[in-house]
């Protein structure tokens, strides 16, 4: 398919995880958003089935296919959908297809869709998400959600339904009423071991993926220390369990200019759960296993840096630099950390003094990772209009514990796309056009830190 990938609804379905989405095509011609999908075992080959499920025509009701769920029940596969036409004063409406067990042929069922029911808006009804508490119990529907009486930040609600056909829903009482978003969008519901989950995507106070916990599936819904899964750049994260294996879904935005866009390219994290409920990301062991070709990197230091990096004067920038790497690579960085170190990180895309780089940096004494680019941007011709008041790309930061000692950190380059791991445990995707020389590089600033490795992996 050409175009770009917008909400991912996973299915694990007959041994493959079936990763509809929302095809953005971006065309001009007037034409509504379809679900395409795109099957895998693995997360590194996939089959392209095309569009599965089309927009209506010009006045459908669902001329927009928007985020839904798909579900099983015995031999039928459900899916449900958000329908939304612009000529329809933008209201938004629960749709219902069905099939006989393949998931690339869809029956669309227009008698059985339904709008929001009185006091919530009817603009803000979609993204159905279809789950079951225990198989004996009746069907339970979430939903993005708006209250109509409310100030608009506050108004945000996971409303929900209930049924036991998977045709007729009742109004429940809401899953979760936080109060403070204006909705939160793609909601995601899961049983994991003693805990479930509640998972949302909101984008009152940052464009991230969220999720909450409890010991109980209708909450009280609370937030672990690190409720986030990524940053801005991972959007819109659905997840799947197959295998027993629990898996994030979410797209790395296209840029125009220095803006976000609305989809742009699939992304895969697996999730691993402490004890306490909370959730590590990491990139899925067969992506990693793909970049199997490892080359060490020798790195050469720049402005009169010491010879290796822990070496030298602690109250200084130093930096190291190597040679050009490939796009589509796998760096891999193991470093030990003295205490007391200000910052240290990677250079990536940079220039063969380090001048001008991507810059994926770790802040100790924040317990923080961000993504940096050098130049930043300027606000006049002066040497002083500079974005130094920006510290950092601050919609691309995580919390992420950075004790003195060992320290590993991953980074997957594909084409423009990024995502960095630290440690197994926090996650942080990114976009870059402007990619220089793409020499790669390692720096720490007011400390010591000792590179014991640094490698490089191809396909």
């Amino acid at each position: 398919m050409s175009g770009y990938v917008g909400d991912v609804i996973p299915f694990s379905y007959d041994g493959r995880i079936w990763l509809f989405y929302l095809l953005d095509e971006r065309s001009d011609a007037p034409a509504g958003m379809p679900w395409a999908l795109v099957s895998t075992t693995d997360f590194v080959e996939y089959t392209d089935h095309g569009v599965v499920l089309p927009g209506g025509d010009r006045d459908a009701e669902d001329f927009d296919c928007y985020t839904g769920s798909v579900v099983a029940d015995g031999s039928r596969l459900h899916l449900f959908y958000t329908g939304h036409n612009p000529r329809r004063d933008g209201v938004q409406l629960v749709c219902h297809a069905v099939s006989d067990g393949d998931p690339t042929r869809w029956t669309k069922l227009p008698d059985l869709t339904f709008g929001a029911p009185d006091g919530y808006v009817p603009q803000d009804w979609r993204d159905p998400f279809v789950y079951r508490v225990a198989p004996d119990q009746p069907w339970q529907m979430v939903l993005a959600a708006r209250y109509a009486d409310r100030p608009d930040r506050r108004s945000g609600v996971v409303a929900r339904l209930t049924s036991t056909d998977l045709e007729r829903w009742t109004l429940a009482e809401p899953l979760w009423e936080p109060h403070r978003y204006i909705t939160q969008e793609c909601p995601d519901v899961f049983q994991w071991g003693d805990w479930w989950y509640l998972v949302y995507s909101e984008f009152s106070d940052a464009f991230q993926t969220r999720y909450r916990i409890s010991r109980d599936p209708d909450g009280p819904w609370l937030a672990p220390a690190r409720d986030t899964v990524d940053g801005r750049a991972f959007y819109a994260a659905k997840s799947v369990e197959h295998n027993g294996r629990r898996f994030f879904i979410g797209w790395i935005p296209t840029k125009q200019d220095d803006a976000w866009q609305w989809a742009g390219d699939l992304a895969v994290l697996e999730a691993h759960q402490s004890a306490d409920g909370s959730l590590a990301f990491t990139l899925p062991e067969e992506l990693r296993a793909v970049y199997s070709d490892v080359q060490h990197v020798s790195l050469k230091p720049v402005d009169g840096a010491a010879t290796e990096p822990g070496q030298g004067a602690t109250d200084r920038y130093a930096a190291w630099m190597g040679d050009p790497i490939p796009a589509d690579c796998l760096v891999e960085l193991i470093v030990d950390v003295a205490p007391g170190t200000q910052s240290l990180g990677l250079l990536l895309h940079a220039s063969p003094d380090g001048e001008q780089a991507t810059i994926l940096r770790l802040e100790p004494q924040q317990n923080r990772v961000v993504l940096d680019t050098w130049p930043r941007a300027r606000t006049g011709p002066a040497q002083w209009q500079v974005s130094g008041d920006v510290p950092h790309a601050v919609e691309l930061e995580r919390p992420c514990p950075l004790p003195p000692g060992r320290h590993t950190i991953q980074v997957l380059l594909r084409g423009t796309t990024g995502q960095a791991i630290v440690d197994d445990q926090v996650a942080l995707s990114f976009r870059r056009y402007d990619q220089g020389r793409r020499h790669l590089g390692f720096f720490v600033a007011d400390g010591h830190a000792d590179v014991r490795s640094l490698t490089v992996a191809r396909r």
